[in-house]
């Protein structure tokens, strides 16, 4: 299938790359108007009761809740100079009915001296304008705040904008900045990587081009699903940087092994159908798994992790495209020209293996394969080869070290703490987290949160004051009040002190929902910021083992057709776990901890959302698995010619070692790229995946592989005569261009000396 593919892409490679032109062309034309498309947030159930409770406060009494806090604040001049008072009132005068639902200011007539106090800080230095927008969603009064945004400016008193809207704009707003500097930092850097990886500069110009493909792609059919779903811009950054990196992977797989395949054919045209159907093939799978780990995405009910889950297989399928059918088209063209432009030596160990192969051929005795002396050589020379044949000589003693190295990296996720996204993941000198801090620091109610309350049915006036006060009195309630009420439906709230993610808090949502409810109430709903954050993590808690158990089934299916054998499978599911835990320890201790602040320079939260350890957990399990298939695609090619366990993981990890490792330092590149966001959460998914890749490419895949590898011997191999009929039939192997088997003492190693 692969190798007729390949044929496929060098007979029409003309017509494929004139495709291919036009694609970029209507991708740049329409695929970028994607920003214009997405959606901010994305964090909440859509089923879960916080959910509903603002819906039917929005359907039944109208949103009312404050949307953006707007503090102006003079060092030089108070509150009530006829300046200061001047300006407050020019802004709120001038704020347009049709995108402001209602302002209050401390100028107001009618408010009362409690009322108008909460409004002006203990220094009176400063003021607050608490705003209501228009809009039947947070879509419309989103682009509300972006109507009036300028128009709050407050001319010579200093402007800070605060409250939930402004916060997920800047977010939005940062998080897309960030992600564009990440690309324009991580390409020149990757090209100059590439061009010492191939020592040549067209040759690494070939995954480049896939990965410029690749975004391009992405943009474009993240485009046509916000035709289908909502596509939050939180998917779209993390998307489209990891299918940057994806693409360049397999565009260095791609290129690497039709180098190869062109040395030993001396045609392109048998080299491209050789390179499909063998890293082709490869690749294929590596996708396939990668997207699977997206899919389990879909288990979330939570936008922005279901967007990003449509999202990134819809950008890795794109990646397959670009590496399976554009590249080989591309490299076609190019043919040998593929290493044209090298650089001189960089002193690497080829010049070495070709005088250990030119020494084995003069010693050859008659009929001896000339091939399987340079696979003896290159088994027996190569630092890979002296690294695999080293930890499969003392296999427990690797097993057991590496193996507690990581237990004990795993063990900071005993101390996770579960938070939220809010104004602290933002840089400290952004506007939306300056306002908050203000009001939390030198008002006198600033830090004071709401729960809010719905209730309906039938209840009389005073069972509704009666629930209010015994909600208020609740421990850790700050006082309960009703604010509306109109027909059959009420709207309370219950005031509290703290961070949304605070354990008291949390604890106070869980009482209020346990509460009595009033006589004759049909409902009771319990919702607000708070609320929604502790319906999240259930519902992140809920579908994370069916996620964890659909990725693992389907992954061990798809590596059992790969493979033929069911012990490899289910090592790589361990290990790949194994190495997942290691990685989140890390990330929690550096990240929750605080251990890498200074490093990194952010500020502790002292908490972490869950929704982006489910991310680095669906991301990195996916990688992982893409380098555990190219580590064993080439050790189970070698182990098909020769029958030897040992020797085939040796050739295996010398031929893919430097690959691989090549592979995951350009991956890390661009994570880290994404690292260096201002961002916490990106900071937090680029670093958290970056170290992932490193723990899996050098400890996993270097070290713990061979060991189990060694350990098992031919059961790596293993299969029941049932699943081995099965896989005969619906298994996908090595065609027709792939190495004949033989004989395992035909391939016995030649020495060399």
């Amino acid at each position: 299938m692969f190798s007729a593919l390949g044929r496929f892409a060098y007979r029409g490679r003309v017509w494929v790359l004139l495709a291919t032109g036009a694609f970029v062309v209507f991708a740049a034309v329409w695929g970028t108007g994607l920003f214009g498309a997405v959606i901010d947030g994305g964090f909440e159930d859509p089923a879960a009761e916080s959910t509903r409770a603002a819906e039917a406060i929005q359907e039944n009494l109208g949103h009312d809740g404050v949307d953006v806090v707007a503090v102006y604040r003079s060092d030089e001049i108070q509150v009530d100079n006829p300046t200061f008072a001047r300006e407050v009132q020019r802004v709120v005068d001038d704020l347009p009915d049709e995108y402001v639902a209602s302002a209050t200011s401390y100028l107001d007539e009618g408010l009362g001296d409690i009322e108008r106090g909460v409004l002006i800080s203990e220094d009176r230095h400063a003021v607050y304008v608490p705003i209501t927008l228009e809009g039947e969603d947070k879509a419309e009064r989103m682009d509300s705040f972006h109507a009036i945004a300028d128009d709050l400016d407050a001319g010579p008193l200093d402007t800070h904008l605060g409250g939930p809207v402004p916060i997920e704009s800047e977010l939005s707003e940062q998080a897309e900045a960030d992600v564009v500097r990440a690309e324009l930092i991580s390409l020149p850097l990757l090209l100059l990587l590439l061009v010492v990886i191939f020592g040549g500069v067209v040759a690494a110009l070939m995954p480049l081009a896939v990965g410029g493909l690749a975004i391009m792609g992405s943009l474009t059919l993240l485009r046509g699903l916000t035709y289908v779903t909502d596509v939050s811009v939180f998917a779209v950054n993390i998307a489209t940087i990891l299918g940057l990196g994806l693409a360049i992977d397999y565009g260095l797989f791609m290129v690497s092994r039709f180098r190869e395949e062109t040395h030993r054919t001396g045609d392109a045209a048998a080299a491209v159908p050789a390179t499909l159907a063998t890293a082709g093939r490869t690749v294929a799978f590596s996708g396939v798994t990668v997207m699977i780990a997206f899919a389990g995405l879909l288990f979330f009910p939570q936008p922005i992790l279901r967007s990003i889950g449509l999202g990134g297989i819809a950008v890795v399928l794109f990646d397959l495209i670009a590496a399976l059918v554009v590249l080989p088209a591309l490299l076609a063209v190019i043919g040998r020209r593929v290493d044209a432009l090298r650089l001189p030596s960089l002193g690497d160990e080829g010049w070495l293996l070709g005088y250990l192969v030119g020494r084995v051929r003069r010693r050859l005795r008659p009929g001896d394969s000339v091939v399987t002396a340079e696979r003896g050589v290159a088994a027996r020379t190569g630092r890979w080869s002296r690294l695999a044949h080293s930890v499969m000589r003392r296999p427990v003693l690797y097993l057991v070290a590496v193996g507690a190295v990581l237990v004990a990296f795993a063990s900071a996720l005993g101390s996770y703490q579960v938070g939220s996204t809010d104004q602290r993941y933002l840089p400290d000198s952004s506007d939306s987290r300056i306002a908050t801090e203000m009001l939390r620091e030198d008002f006198p109610a600033g830090g004071v949160g709401q729960i809010d309350v719905v209730v309906t049915g039938p209840v009389a006036e005073e069972d509704l004051a009666g629930f209010a006060d015994d909600l208020g009195a609740l421990e850790g309630a700050e006082g309960g009040q009703v604010v509306r009420a109109e027909g059959e439906t009420a709207h309370l709230t219950v005031a509290y002190e703290g961070e949304i993610d605070d354990e008291s808090t949390t604890d106070l949502v869980r009482e209020v929902r346990a509460a009595d409810t009033p006589p004759d109430a049909d409902e009771v709903l319990v919702g607000g910021a708070a609320a929604q954050q502790l319906d999240s993590v259930e519902a992140i808690l809920a579908a994370m083992p069916w996620t964890l158990l659909f990725v693992a089934l389907s992954t061990l299916v798809l590596l059992f057709l790969a493979f033929g054998s069911v012990v490899l499978p289910v090592k790589a599911i361990v290990m790949g776990f194994l190495s997942l835990g290691a990685s989140l320890g890390v990330v929690v201790w550096g990240f929750q901890e605080g251990h890498l602040a200074g490093v990194l320079g952010f500020d502790v939260v002292g908490t972490m959302d869950p929704t982006y350890l489910v991310l680095i957990i669906i991301v990195a399990f996916g990688l992982a698995m893409d380098y555990e298939l190219f580590l064993l695609s080439r050790v189970r090619e070698e182990y098909l010619i020769t029958g030897d366990n040992t020797h085939s993981v040796a050739v295996g990890l010398q031929r893919t070692g430097q690959i691989i490792t090549s592979a995951a330092l350009l991956l890390v590149v661009v994570l880290a790229a994404m690292g260096s966001s201002d961002l916490l959460f990106l900071k937090i998914m680029g670093i958290g995946l970056a170290l992932a890749v490193v723990v899996d490419a050098t400890l996993v895949r270097a070290l713990l592989v061979p060991a189990t590898m060694r350990l098992l011997g031919g059961l790596n191999w293993w299969l029941p005569r049932p699943l081995r009929w099965l896989h005969d039939r619906i298994g996908i192997s090595e065609s027709e261009e792939a190495p004949e088997p033989r004989r395992a003492q035909e391939a016995e190693p030649v020495r060399a000396g």
